[in-house]
């Protein structure tokens, strides 16, 4: 395994990184789910990354569980605040009240005395910048976080948050985490800019696109058994959009660059992100061990200007890189 830098802060973090958003809690039992952590960990991951509204609270406490008896000093545990964990009107947002809730809600789950990262799910439209960002400072201070980071969030939001932080001597903002792999490029054209010169890393989830970057989604096919495509209760909304024969016959173009390159098809696109010096970690995701232990080897592989040339020529008609995309609820959900 390879670490980076997060952002410009001091902490390295392991440049594959495991995640359980749709999986801990949910679509994978756990038994199934500690075998997967176990794996990340003997693979030499050492960030894991959750949030308080993955499987309605359970992810948290099913990554609690799984590391428990690990050498905290060891590990790099990252979660969110923002969507809704509970009926109330202050059980969502980024209000100093469900920030302050949420933490120790997060920590109980996570049977551990801090996190250190802790970062804004979304932009809150409806709850002053000034607010939120004080309210982070004063976890740091007490020292229930470490450190600060935000998810989705826009160029100018981003920005805004770290001028605030400036003005007012608070604890800034040290990483992003957005959606980023070969189809789905929002991020290159404004908040990498932006982040390189603040000092601002990424964190960036879905990496091989739901999946479909493996390769496995056949054009003209039935989405495999037990696949995410087939389990609304494991994301198949966010991967429907990419079903479509366009893409994956595209995709299907890319499998003779990664027997070049001697990756799998999730390697090569897992390498693909981290080819940007700006990305910090890439997050994986599994529901079995073997994809975890397939996956890390993408750490540490440099892909040369040629590979990555072709890799554009074939994809190009079908990336997104429109920064609008990016888009937090104009109101909490």
């Amino acid at each position: 395994m390879e670490f980076r830098h997060l952002g410009r802060s001091g902490l390295k973090v392991s440049e594959i990184s495991y995640g359980n958003w749709i999986t801990h809690g949910s679509q994978v039992e756990e038994d199934a789910a500690k075998a997967c952590v176990q794996a990340a960990l003997e693979e030499g991951i050492t960030t894991f990354d959750t949030a308080d509204v993955y499987a309605g609270t359970r992810a948290e406490e099913v990554l609690g569980r799984a590391l428990k008896g690990q050498r905290r000093e060891s590990l790099e545990i990252f979660t969110k605040v923002y969507w809704p964990t509970g009926d109330g009107p202050n059980d969502r947002g980024l209000s100093r009240k469900h920030i302050f809730e949420s933490i120790h809600g997060s920590l109980r789950r996570l049977q551990t005395d801090y996190v250190d990262l802790y970062q804004a799910h979304r932009f809150d439209h409806e709850t002053p910048l000034e607010e939120t960002l004080k309210t982070f400072d004063d976890l740091v201070r007490q020292g229930k976080v470490l450190y600060i980071g935000v998810s989705e969030w826009r160029a100018e939001e981003i920005a805004r948050a770290l001028k605030i932080a400036d003005e007012m001597g608070l604890d800034r903002i040290v990483s992003n985490q957005p959606q980023y792999n070969m189809l789905w490029r929002v991020i290159e054209s404004e908040v990498v800019p932006l982040s390189e010169k603040e000092g601002v890393g990424q964190i960036v989830w879905s990496p091989i696109a739901q999946g479909v970057l493996t390769g496995k989604y056949q054009p003209g096919a039935a989405p495999p058994a037990g696949s995410r495509a087939t389990d609304e209760k494991s994301g198949a909304v966010f991967i429907q959009r990419l079903l479509n024969d366009e893409v994956l016959n595209r995709v299907q173009r890319l499998k003779p660059l990664a027997e070049e390159a001697g990756l799998s098809m999730a390697q090569l696109a897992i390498a693909w992100v981290l080819q940007n010096p700006n990305v910090s970690s890439a997050i994986v995701g599994a529901t079995r061990p073997e994809q975890v232990r397939d996956n890390v080897k993408a750490a540490g592989r440099t892909l040369d200007a040629e590979l990555l040339r072709r890799v554009d020529e074939i994809l190009e008609p079908i990336v997104e890189r429109d920064p609008a995309k990016t888009i937090s609820p104009a109101r909490r959900p």
